[in-house]
């Protein structure tokens, strides 16, 4: 049991030191920025959304098999990874937006990257409506893999390219040379032995959930199968 279960073990005592360690390690001062405690948010926004880009990713090359094999099981796995990518996508905003508050003086400013971030949100959310909105289960599972592939490309022009063509506030956008404050560049030494830990942490809990909602997916498939 328990050579099964040792990554599971390992993200619960990674995300518990991250959570722990996170608030007490050392964090720099960059000069002009007084709010210097908000860059301890990349302990945990920045590694929801490896952990999203991840689960996205995984439930794109399923949506393949599916489309290759129209194997049901991988229509489950792709769907419910789609489903948690989505979760720690809207984690990944509230945190971000929990930033922006202190650092820009509101959550929400209109940002390229909050809205870049908001239009990749809706274009999943359209994934689940759509799903949702089909009674033919096969057709429910073909349409949707051909969609989630659309909507997993669809997330390098809204999140990664487009707000860098543009002025941003965000740290990584044309604009944010003058908001280090949540900058990966700032990072100290110290300050990566929690965020690589973080980024593990919250990628096996990622696929601990998932993986925890396929199996719930496929008793249900079975029990509405024998009867």
């Amino acid at each position: 049991m328990i050579r099964q279960s040792w990554w599971k073990l390992l993200s619960f005592v990674l995300l518990v030191y991250t959570c722990t360690y996170g608030f007490f390690v050392p964090v720099p001062s960059p000069p002009g920025v007084p709010l210097k405690e908000t860059i301890r948010n990349l302990f945990f926004h920045v590694p929801m959304w490896i952990a999203m880009m991840v689960c996205f990713a995984v439930s794109v090359v399923y949506a393949i098999k599916y489309l290759r094999k129209q194997d049901e099981v991988n229509n489950i796995y792709s769907t419910e990874f789609a489903r948690t990518g989505t979760f720690l996508g809207i984690l990944g905003l509230i945190t971000g937006m929990i930033w922006a508050n202190y650092q820009w003086g509101k959550p929400w400013s209109g940002d390229a990257k909050q809205n870049g971030t908001a239009i990749a949100l809706l274009i999943y959310f359209a994934y689940f409506v759509l799903k949702g909105s089909l009674q033919d289960e096969e057709k429910q599972a073909r349409i949707g893999a051909v969609y989630n592939i659309f909507a997993f490309f669809m997330l390098f022009p809204t999140l990664w390219i487009l707000p860098r063509l543009t002025e941003s506030l965000h740290p990584g956008g044309m604009g944010s040379e003058g908001n280090p404050g949540l900058n990966p560049k700032d990072t100290t030494t110290s300050m990566r032995t929690v965020m690589y830990p973080a980024f593990i942490g919250w990628t096996l809990l990622s696929v601990w959930i998932t993986t925890l909602r396929v199996r719930v997916q496929i008793i249900h498939q079975k029990q509405f199968a024998n009867e």
